[in-house]
């Protein structure tokens, strides 16, 4: 799987609305747009740091990093961690 998919897959898991309403692409801002909420930054930098095998440090704890597909896999293969993205 590829690492995109495993990104996707593990934010459509913890969504905080129902799936059929969540529609986004690799690029939007899923906190703007109200899918995920801070519980789930919790979750996703545990999940981060567990299945792609970084630490990620109290510098790297920017939203930015954080709020869409593309980021979030930017930072995990800056961090030298996951498969290369597609």
């Amino acid at each position: 799987m590829e690492l995109k998919d495993k990104i996707r897959k593990f934010i459509e898991n913890n969504l905080v609305v129902f799936e059929d309403e969540a529609e986004f692409e690799d690029s939007d801002n899923i906190f703007e747009m109200g899918f995920v909420n801070s519980l789930f930054a919790m979750k996703l930098v545990n999940y981060i740091e567990s299945e792609m095998g970084i630490q990620v440090a109290n510098d790297d704890l920017e939203i930015s990093n954080f709020n869409s597909v593309d980021r979030i896999a930017e930072f995990i293969n800056t961090k030298g961690g996951g498969a290369p993205s597609q």
